[in-house]
């Protein structure tokens, strides 16, 4: 058994299409011993639009972007390509696979080439997995500093190389190998058949990503209920809050059993409510409050207090 570790560049990434410019690949055997390791530089077909993965920043590839023009075209290194990530006797591996995987399917589909069909799975899911955190992602950058891993970002095969170390420093803090690393965090591959595309999962991931979807749908009807409530309310002139208008953190919001007769009493007293901070005298939050909008709030004139200040304010 071989493994096969891969990376792409692209020269650019929209919805529709993937313009991809490198594909490096390192294939090693069980014990990591490097048996080829290569960049295939491949001409896209179009100009270099290069941005981060959020699309954002400009990145920078170690390449001389006039050699690109020089290079075949994917459809003359498509077969090459096939072969190696369809080996039978390969374990296909990458960073971020699925975002490979997706730009694979887009040029097939660009140059109306026959799907590839092979077996996958993600270092960065593996390390999410095995360090418990799915709250972000983890870039290659970032693991292989935490494992000791040295190389040069975005050239494919150094990237790919990379990933394969990363996956190796694992199984040694684990003392096994890939396929015993793999059933022991019930990692299950990915997979692409007929340009449909199949993410690869691990349990932990499974779970995390049930809790939050749980979560997502609590959260979107405490929602509604603090809305509704808030639809029914009606200033009255008066009152010691004397019109003075508050917002409250989401996470307060979102705890209806606090937030809705907070909000009663506010309105009882002759206040307001607003979702907006920009508008309102006074923001109210928990200590520790560390979101977005509790960030905005400080960022602005609102005077921010506490949740025992406001209950102190409307009770005492």
């Amino acid at each position: 058994m071989k493994f096969v570790f891969f990376d792409i560049e692209c020269a650019s990434v929209h919805k529709n299409y993937a313009k991809i410019c490198a594909f490096g690949y390192v294939v090693c055997d069980e014990n990591f011993n490097i048996l080829n390791k290569q960049d295939i530089l491949i001409n896209p077909k179009g100009r270099f639009e290069l941005t981060d993965r959020k699309g954002e920043k400009g990145i920078v590839l170690p390449y001389e972007y006039g050699d690109f023009k020089k290079q075949p075209t994917f459809p003359h290194v498509y077969g090459q390509i096939k072969e190696l990530l369809e080996d039978k006797d390969s374990i296909v591996l990458g960073h971020a696979v699925l975002n490979d995987v997706k730009y694979l399917n887009l040029e097939t589909r660009r140059f109306k080439l026959p799907s590839f069909e092979f077996g996958f799975n993600d270092s960065q899911l593996l390390f999410m997995t095995y360090i418990n955190d799915f709250s972000r992602q983890f870039g290659l950058e970032h693991i292989a500093n935490e494992l000791g891993v040295e190389f040069v970002p975005h050239r494919a095969a150094d990237d790919a190389y990379a990933t394969m170390r990363v996956v190796e420093a694992m199984c040694k803090e684990n003392g096994c190998s890939y396929s015993e690393l793999a059933e022991k965090y019930k990692l299950t591959d990915g997979k692409i058949v007929k340009y449909n595309i199949i993410r690869p999962q691990s349990e932990a991931f499974i779970k995390y990503s049930e809790e939050r979807q749980a979560f997502k749908e609590a959260r979107a009807k405490a929602r509604t209920v603090f809305y509704n409530n808030l639809s029914r309310k009606r200033y009255k002139k008066g009152g010691k809050l004397g019109g003075a208008e508050f917002t409250f953190s989401r996470a307060l919001e979102d705890d209806t059993e606090i937030s809705v007769p907070l909000v009663n009493k506010i309105y009882e007293l002759g206040g307001k409510y607003s979702g907006k901070t920009d508008s309102s005298r006074y923001y109210v939050c928990t200590i520790g409050d560390d979101s977005f909008r509790t960030k905005n709030a400080r960022s602005s004139r609102v005077e921010i207090i506490l949740l025992e200040d406001l209950r102190k304010m409307l009770y005492d």
